[in-house]
């Protein structure tokens, strides 16, 4: 009775959990084996799996496609990382080591000529021996490699006194195993020969952990106790190696980092660096991090022991005398004042190409000195700014990053809706690839000349003499976009209709009318209000119409993003 209870109970408790479960949602967070039971068992409805796991993506608020608070912050850049790529790995080397003890297995060229002439490989066998005809047994090991012909000698001179001479080398060292082990990224047991570096060694071991491995704090331990300390810098800095005959059983032990600090500025390394000895004073980070020689000063920020930050200036003439913290942060920076700055005149023009003028010179006291032809169009000039073209391109990026998230955050209740956002996000992810390439012109608007002594000129301006022109340019949402002679007769609606009309996706509420001289004006293309003037040299843009089915809010941003490319870069960009 009680077994039929319990399996009552438990077929009601499926029963309740079968109904409770949505699979859908199951089918969407798999787990990592799924892999495999999709191999074992066929799909049963693939299209509607797929809805499935689109919809419950856009409305995971954690999907790993929408989250990227969540990922592991970036390690700084550590300075030796690069020597543990795989390199070391490739190749050993059989390289003489007079230190090097001989061990069972290791192989030996052996050579006598004089009165008795004998070649051969000798290989120590297991008791340490090699048999030599003649003289019998000769015990090498744990001989130096040093020693080697002395110790044949030795033995061989017992039974032939004079007229016989020696000659023998190690051939082939025998493999031992190694453990490494401490901060690395794999810890293990790894062979090599005796004569393998430590470098070696460490890049079969995956390299040390950049996170918190020393590269200046490697122990060689032998029977429990420390027979070499290694420190990397001195390879990395000066290419010093000291070779240490390994034994099997001998561990390569890496320490934890202690003592660092950061340099980056104008420096040629911008790593974190380990302090030792031999880097203690910032003039010692300068010469570790290879500081440029315009370096004038280092702004170095301390955190303290009473929680406070110190943020501190040191002149160059005062870098020896500044001892480092542990986890400095320190900025090398050249600091000069300049007096004059430089500018490019480009364009229709006879005069000079390059200019230097002083800081605070205006627009005007240049366009004086200026050398104008007969086809230079001096009341169009335009200025191109720097400054400008970035804050340009921030801009832009924000309203693409803040569509980004919108795109890929969108809601869905049903699978056909969630199908159909996701073909709207992957439209829109294109075209935000698109945006990211615009490269904004950085134009600045001089409404008029008067404007020319108001504006100042910075370093790096770029002033253009455009070429008198008698052309309009109509592009974006045309049925035939193109330049057309100017007519001072004609409107904009007449330049439209030489460029075919509108297309349908033409947005006729939103035509840009770009001058000359950068200033961006919009008009309505109902034609109610008048007649629209049009100057040579304009250029016309149709933007396209945005379809509502986005969402307001999305349409609203590619709006406002269409308007900034246009008037940045003269150029529509298509949906």
């Amino acid at each position: 009775m009680k077994k039929s209870v319990q399996t009552l109970l438990i077929s009601f408790f499926f029963a309740a959990f079968a109904q409770a479960v949505d699979v859908s949602s199951i089918s969407a967070t798999q787990p990592p084996y799924q892999e495999q039971t999709e191999q074992n068992y066929p799909p049963q409805n693939t299209q509607q799996t797929t809805q499935n796991q689109m919809q419950a993506q856009q409305t995971i608020p954690n999907s790993p496609a929408t989250n990227t608070q969540n990922l592991p912050e970036q390690l700084p850049a550590v300075f030796g990382a690069h020597l543990f790529n795989g390199n070391f790995t490739q190749a050993s080397q059989s390289l003489y080591n007079p230190d090097y003890k001989i061990a069972v297995g290791d192989k030996i060229n052996f050579r006598m000529w004089g009165a008795v002439e004998f070649q051969q490989e000798l290989m120590v066998d297991s008791q340490g021996n090699v048999f030599i005809p003649s003289v019998g047994a000769v015990n090498l090991l744990g001989i130096r490699n040093g020693d080697l012909v002395k110790v044949l000698k030795s033995s061989i001179a017992k039974i032939y006194k004079q007229n016989v001479f020696v000659y023998a080398d190690m051939n082939v060292y025998q493999n031992v195993s190694i453990f490494v082990t401490g901060n690395v990224n794999r810890p293990g047991l790894y062979q090599g020969l005796s004569s393998d570096s430590v470098v070696q060694y460490l890049d079969k071991a995956g390299g040390i952990n950049l996170e918190y491995g020393s590269f200046r704090n490697i122990e060689i331990l032998r029977n429990n106790k420390i027979a070499l300390n290694i420190d990397l810098y001195d390879f990395l800095f000066e290419g010093k190696m000291k070779l240490f005959p390994f034994r099997t059983g001998d561990v390569i032990l890496v320490k934890n980092i202690e003592n660092y600090a950061f340099a980056e500025g104008d420096v040629q390394k911008p790593f974190r660096f380990e302090l030792k000895n031999n880097i203690k004073t910032l003039q010692d980070l300068a010469n570790a991090a290879g500081a440029k020689p315009i370096v004038t000063n280092a702004v170095v920020r301390s955190y303290l022991p009473n929680h406070t930050i110190d943020v501190v200036s040191y002149n160059k003439k005062d870098f020896q005398s500044v001892l480092l913290r542990v986890g400095d942060e320190v900025e090398f920076r050249p600091d000069y004042n300049a007096e004059n700055i430089h500018i490019t005149i480009e364009g229709e023009h006879s005069g000079l190409h390059s200019m230097v003028v002083k800081k605070g010179t205006s627009l005007a006291e240049v366009v004086l000195k200026l050398k104008p032809n007969q086809q230079s169009n001096i009341d169009a000039i335009q200025l191109y700014r720097v400054s400008v073209a970035q804050t340009q391109k921030q801009l832009i990026e924000a309203q693409l990053k803040e569509l980004e998230t919108i795109a890929l955050t969108s809601s869905s209740v049903t699978a056909q809706e969630a199908s159909m956002r996701a073909s709207h996000s992957q439209m829109v992810l294109e075209f935000i690839e698109r945006a990211k390439n615009v490269q904004p012109k950085g134009q600045v608007v001089l409404e008029n000349k008067q404007a020319f002594t108001k504006t100042i000129l910075e370093e790096g301006d770029i002033i253009n003499i455009p070429a008198k022109s008698n052309l309009v340019l109509v592009q974006g949402e045309v049925a035939l976009p193109g330049a057309f002679t100017y007519e001072p007769n004609k409107s904009l609606r007449d330049y439209i209709k030489l460029a075919g009309d509108f297309t349908e996706r033409a947005n006729k509420k939103r035509i840009l009318v770009i001058r000359s001289n950068g200033k961006a004006e919009r008009y309505n293309g109902n034609w109610s209000s008048g007649t629209k003037t049009i100057q040579p040299g304009d250029s016309v843009l149709v933007l396209p119409e945005i379809e509502t089915g986005r969402g307001l809010q999305i349409t609203s941003i590619l709006t406002q993003i269409l308007y900034q490319v246009a008037v940045a870069t003269k150029v529509i960009l298509d949906l």
